[in-house]
């Protein structure tokens, strides 16, 4: 019986695999001092950067509670924002879905018309968007509720075009031995199987828009964010306080009730 060469101490990994992970640890630390380095970044002001924080602790400290009443108006203003986008992107994310996996769309053309749409939704941030509806519909509201809606279009058709992709074929299949049209195959055996995540990623996306909402005031797309820019820019920090503990609240909501619902449609 031939003995086998055992090493006289165990070791996790092997020579070739602690080369590797200290090559990319190198690699990493090399990209980090790289990107220190072309940023320029000035050093000497963090030397009392502890001390300008106190400051802006004592400037803000108390909150001014009488703004309050104030910034509700607002506030819910930018929940209506998030919301109305929000639904508005699910009308255009799943035929963007559809059109986008593999399995449903027409051609290679139209998949990758598809993947444009997505790559182009979510490589534009919602402060930009915001600034380009501005530009288009003017200050308001109405420029936040198209700026949430097209970002979220990629971000919830990229989700739900990949659940379409691991739906059952073997449904799929069955419902066309019956004769059934393509609209009659997506709505009945494929829809109700990405239903659970279709749910899950919007009220998720609703809950992300909810904050990302927040801060659309500051390009005159509405909410609550013209108030927190004016209020930085007078330097009135009480005010600030207030409006950062009410978003604080608001968020705080959006996050509870985006995981009730997301843990009862699992």
């Amino acid at each position: 019986m031939s003995k086998k060469n055992y090493p006289d101490i165990w070791q996790r990994y092997t020579p070739r695999e602690r080369l590797i992970h200290w090559l990319w640890i190198g690699s990493a630390a090399l990209a980090a001092a790289w990107s220190v380095s072309a940023l320029e970044i000035e050093w000497a002001f963090f030397a009392d950067a502890h001390l300008q924080a106190a400051d802006l602790v004592q400037r803000m400290w108390p909150p001014r509670w009488s703004y309050l009443p104030l910034v509700l108006r607002p506030l819910v203003e930018t929940i209506h924002i998030a919301t109305l986008g929000t639904m508005i992107s699910i009308i255009f994310a799943v035929p963007i879905a559809f059109l986008a996996a593999r399995n449903t769309t027409l051609n290679g053309a139209t998949w990758l018309v598809g993947r444009a749409i997505l790559v182009l939704s979510r490589s534009i941030n919602t402060v930009i968007w915001g600034l380009v509806f501005v530009a288009i519909f003017g200050p308001g509201p109405v420029a936040g509720i198209c700026a949430v809606a097209a970002r979220s279009v990629g971000f919830i058709a990229k989700l739900v075009a990949e659940a379409i992709e691991e739906v059952d074929h073997g449904q799929i299949e069955a419902i066309e031995a019956t004769g059934a049209g393509t609209l009659q195959i997506y709505s009945t055996a494929i829809l109700p199987q990405i239903y659970p995540v279709l749910i899950g990623t919007t009220i998720y996306r609703w809950d992300i828009n909810v904050r990302e909402s927040s801060v659309l005031g500051f390009v005159g797309a509405g909410g609550i964010g013209l108030y927190l820019y004016a209020s930085i820019n007078q330097f009135l920090w009480s005010q600030v306080l207030v409006i950062l503990l009410a978003i604080f609240v608001v968020v705080i909501l959006s996050e509870a009730f985006s995981a009730y619902v997301r843990s009862r449609i699992t």
